[in-house]
């Protein structure tokens, strides 16, 4: 059974920065991809980032047009661990923040962090 477990939400002011971790129960090496989604009250739930396992090449990342610039995802494979660093954030990153693991085409989610972007 695949369990991804997030951690690191909170409150921040604006401009300040999170690192959120989504740490999974089994070898990341099975994912074909894992990312982060974010879900604001009100709204869908919509892309952040994504990094692809690759064993043969450099991991492909794809970030939404909000995020590009700000937030970095990057991952740990010794600690199955994948990471996304937030920096500058913004009031409309207020989000409930959610792990996603792709595994034969089946998808994968954590419980989701809460993020809350305000002075």
């Amino acid at each position: 059974q695949v369990q991804l477990v997030e951690s690191g939400g909170g409150l921040v002011q604006p401009g300040g920065s999170l690192r959120l971790s989504c740490a999974a129960s089994g070898s990341i090496f099975s994912f074909n991809v894992m990312g982060w989604y974010r879900q604001a009250p009100g709204k869908e739930r919509e892309l952040v980032a994504t990094i692809t396992n690759s064993f043969t090449s450099d991991s492909r990342i794809n970030y939404a047009g909000s995020t590009k610039g700000r937030f970095t995802i990057s991952r740990d494979n010794a600690k199955n661990t994948v990471y996304l660093q937030m920096n500058s954030l913004k009031p409309e990153d207020t989000a409930v923040y959610y792990c996603n693991a792709v595994r034969q085409n089946i998808g994968y989610w954590g419980q989701g962090t809460q993020v809350t972007v305000s002075s």
